[in-house]
């Protein structure tokens, strides 16, 4: 399998999520989740992914596809498709699996995956985390990390 090929066998869908949930679940992994557009990947997106990495054992990302993208964030996002955004993070060796959804919110992906730990950036609370009730309803860890500042793609895109 060439390099390429392993990066993208990463990048499943929601049957195969299910599939490989369960097996790590069953080998005593720690699943740890999180979801956002990545639009333009940079040193604020990496830094934060390696974070939640260390919260568990595997690290599954949602990722909003184009359409989601364009709805969230205005007819002229998102920069690079949702393909190569996928292929980005799945580059990443701490990235575990990375999976596409086309709803405005990870909501139904989160109750899919059921982690143990949600995570998003320090710009959210509790209370704007979508899934964080959900996954506290069984015992899961809902947990922000702290935001690298001056470091996002809307002020990467807008300085370009």
């Amino acid at each position: 399998m060439s390099t390429l090929q392993a990066i993208k066998s990463k990048i499943v869908g929601f049957s195969e999520i299910r599939e490989l949930v369960s097996m790590w679940k069953s080998e005593g992994k720690r699943i740890v989740f999180t979801n956002g557009c990545f639009d333009v990947l940079h040193f604020g997106h990496v830094s934060y992914l390696a974070e939640a990495k260390e919260l568990g054992d595997k690290l599954v990302i949602g990722l909003n596809s184009d359409a989601s993208v364009r709805r969230l964030k205005g007819e002229t996002r998102p920069i690079n498709g949702q393909m190569e955004r996928a292929i980005l993070l799945a580059a990443l060796s701490f990235v575990d699996a990375v999976v596409v959804f086309d709803e405005d919110t990870p909501e139904k992906l989160i109750k899919e995956v059921r982690p143990d730990c949600l995570v998003k950036g320090g710009d959210y609370t509790f209370e704007t985390i979508v899934g964080a009730e959900f996954v506290s309803s069984y015992g899961g860890n809902v947990i922000t990390i702290p935001l690298v500042e001056n470091f996002s793609s809307s002020l990467i895109i807008k300085r370009l």
